[in-house]
């Protein structure tokens, strides 16, 4: 465990080092700690690499568990400020501090050292030593909240500008083109545009939609759980990471075999399977009962959407991991789900409504379909390198 931390530790700090910052200000770097502290002894070790970085950078570090002297240092300088500081390792970079370590903590004093190189700035506990200047007339504007991060091909990155519901609204878009259950709602309304009852054709049409939307809410939902029991641990973002990058290399895969073919189907599916959905389906329809007819379609609608989650390969669970990362509140986790599900099911939605409006069977083309496999690929690859080397991007409230 320890050593595959390390491993993509190291990968995150080579991926995310900053090249060419202009350092035209001096930062000093104040690094409170005790000799038998492990988060002391891992920032340690992400500061070596930092020194190593940043020409500009000064490190100073204090030992306060074995020196008195740093110790007190340590309570006098607190003393001059209001901040809550519970223990070791406490940073502190010019006016801002940083009490603890991870690998969020570590992205972050990267950026205000960015930040400080660039903005002429206080240096507090320089000032409290009497090291330099005190600088009343500087206001620090720092905000750790803002930061950006350079993410190799993709480019700098602001996580505050990168809206969550814009990833749900996205994400649920690409996930619902595709057409492993899209065929057997076509075929569903291609039964019922015979039907004179009309109430009957719209009731059966919206239960399938419905029992879709369930099936998937009730799926991400368990996955949000699931992961929210591991949030002390990465490990689970590099597993859905992994999934996501061989999730994505099977879409392109996909798209790249399916360009030239006409028909694109859902490739979980055999012909032999759709034949037996088509019969049963057929059963449903022309099922005199209503209930019971009612009941085969929720029942259909759940058996076709569990095929689908393979089909999707792994888009609601990169989605449901997404939303365990951000501390989200039940109600959050809710609203964010289902608006995933609502922009997930718009195309079926479209294709119901025209096909019952104007009892003509409209499909999504197959090129959509063909090119959901390559933006749904493109999505999963970008995901699954930020899941594994840069999770803090994906964390929309933090």
């Amino acid at each position: 465990m320890n050593l595959v931390k390390k491993i993509v530790f190291s990968l995150v700090i080579y991926l995310m080092a900053i090249v060419g910052v202009n350092a035209e200000e001096k930062v000093t770097l104040y690094l409170f700690h005790n000799y038998d502290c492990p988060h002391c002894a891992e920032e340690k070790v992400y500061l070596k690499e930092l020194a190593e970085q940043y020409d500009n950078l000064d490190i100073v570090m204090y030992e306060v568990k074995k020196d008195e002297d740093n110790r007190q240092l340590l309570t006098d300088f607190l003393t001059t400020t209001d901040w809550d500081v519970r223990g070791v390792p406490l940073t502190v970079i010019g006016s801002t501090y940083f009490n603890g370590y991870n690998d969020d903590i570590g992205t972050k004093i990267r950026c205000a050292i960015n930040y400080y190189s660039e903005h002429e700035h206080r240096d507090l506990v320089g000032e409290y030593l009497g090291t330099v200047e005190v600088r009343d007339d500087l206001t620090d504007e720092f905000d750790p909240n803002s930061c950006k991060f350079t993410i190799p091909i993709i480019g700098e990155i602001n996580p505050k500008n990168i809206s969550l519901p814009l990833v749900s609204i996205v994400i649920g878009l690409v996930d619902g083109f595709n057409p492993c259950a899209m065929w057997v709602l076509i075929f569903l309304i291609s039964l019922m545009i015979g039907m004179k009852n009309r109430k009957r054709m719209w009731c059966l049409g919206i239960a399938f939609l419905l029992s879709s939307a369930i099936v998937y809410f009730a799926f991400m939902m368990a996955w949000v759980n699931v992961a929210g029991m591991f949030t002390s641990s990465n490990i689970i973002e590099i597993l859905v990471g992994i999934v996501a990058l061989l999730g994505g290399g099977i879409n392109l895969y996909n798209f790249i075999k399916e360009v030239r073919r006409k028909d694109v189907g859902c490739s979980v599916t055999n012909n032999k399977q759709k034949k037996k959905i088509m019969v049963h389906a057929k059963e449903i329809v022309t099922e005199n009962s209503f209930l019971l007819a009612l009941l085969g379609v929720m029942v259909l609608a759940v058996s076709v959407n569990i095929i689908e989650l393979a089909c999707s390969a792994g888009l609601p669970i990169l989605f449901a991991q997404i939303l365990s990362m951000n501390d989200l509140s039940n109600a959050q986790t809710w609203f964010y789900n289902i608006l995933y599900i609502f922009f997930f099911l718009l195309d079926d939605l479209i294709v119901f409504i025209i096909a019952m409006t104007t009892m003509k069977l409209t499909g999504i083309s197959n090129k959509y379909n063909k090119y959901a496999h390559l933006i749904g690929g493109i999505i999963m690859l970008l995901i699954g390198i930020l899941m594994i080397f840069a999770p803090n991007i994906l964390k929309f409230n933090f």
